[in-house]
């Protein structure tokens, strides 16, 4: 669904599409699959996943401008015997089975044609529930740095406002928490352009810093990057769990200090990470390798991580996501089994 709009004399905060299977009733949401748009004329545009078949949909355009919602006029539209499922996006290696839903938003960003890194976004719990990008030799050579800003493609209602400062500064009981980034900073030093983008808002998580992101967490993140000097990609997926399928762990919070946005902050009781490898003969993948680790979010004494190796197959299980799905099923099956890292390593 694309819109066109012109006339806009304000701040552009938020585009996006109600659409439901009766013109009174507009009861689901599609999000941005463009960049948020700017200017007092231009267009936008969102995809609506999981549509039924043959149906007639109604829908309209809407714009926060400023303070007010601008809604367009209310059109439909007919499926045909096919529909966009969420399956049907890039068939990189490193992507998840996709999800949908009015809660989640998600696109590759890419500078000059090359993907940096894909995410699945929560607007609920103002996270990326998981990031999914290639790493080689070449993106972590190099010097690039950046600092924190907005991502420019969701609007700033669904993202922690830590950009000018960090979590202590803004939130009560927040002394021990940073601004963990999901893709690290350090895993795209080659261009500024691409270590820009792993500075956005919706890269970071409230991490325990002294005793996890500063410690075993980045000697976990180290022990990837160095997996690029013998082999040539490393297929990353990294994530944030609140809850377990089927669990009822308590999710803590951080509440503002007054003024903060928003005014509770979830945090994550579980990080994880996901790996592959795989092996060609010409384009055609002859065989792969994976492994995971699971670590629970607390402070550890020891920056030792090997203790948190586990299979793919259990992490699918804990986070119902589905990894590596653009593998040949007759390999990726056998591989998810792994949980030794030195056989991972050694592949």
């Amino acid at each position: 669904m694309t819109a066109q709009y012109s006339g806009v004399t304000g701040t552009i905060y938020d585009a996006y599409f109600q659409y439901g299977t009766s013109r009174g009733n507009l009861d689901q949401t599609a999000y941005l699959s463009s960049n948020m748009p700017t200017g007092a004329s231009g267009s936008f545009s969102c995809t609506a996943y999981s549509l039924q078949p043959n149906t007639t949909y109604y829908y309209r355009a809407v714009m926060q401008v400023d303070d007010e919602d601008i809604m367009g006029e209310i059109r439909s539209f007919t499926t045909g015997s096919t529909t966009p499922t969420p399956g049907s996006g890039p068939r990189y290696l490193e992507m998840p089975l996709p999800v949908s839903g009015s809660d989640y938003f998600s696109e590759t960003l890419k500078i000059s044609g090359e993907r940096n890194y894909s995410y699945l976004y929560d607007l609920t719990k103002y996270a990326a529930l998981w990031v999914a990008y290639p790493l080689t030799a070449t993106h972590i050579s190099g010097s690039a740095s950046s600092s924190w800003s907005f991502n420019p493609n969701i609007s700033q209602q669904y993202q922690v406002h830590i950009t000018g400062s960090s979590y202590p500064s803004n939130y009560n009981n927040a002394t021990k928490y940073a601004r963990g980034h999901q893709i690290p900073n350090a895993d795209r030093k080659c261009s500024s352009e691409m270590n820009r983008q792993t500075y956005y808002a919706t890269n970071q998580t409230p991490q325990l810093q002294d005793k996890f992101n500063g410690s075993i967490w980045e000697n976990l993140e180290s022990a990837v990057r160095g997996l690029t000097s013998s082999t040539d990609t490393v297929y990353v997926v990294t994530g944030a769990c609140f809850q377990t399928v089927g669990g009822s762990e308590t999710i803590h919070y951080l509440s503002s200090k007054g003024s903060a946005t928003p005014q509770q902050v979830p945090i994550p009781n579980y990080y994880w990470k996901v790996l592959l490898k795989v092996r060609r003969s010409g384009s055609t993948i002859t065989a792969a390798s994976t492994v995971g680790i699971w670590m629970e979010h607390k402070e550890y004494d020891n920056q030792d991580w090997s203790g948190c190796v586990v299979s793919v197959d259990e992490i699918e299980t804990l986070t119902g996501f589905d990894f590596f799905h653009n593998l040949p099923s007759s390999i990726g099956a056998s591989a998810e089994t792994n949980s030794n890292w030195n056989t991972f390593r050694n592949f």
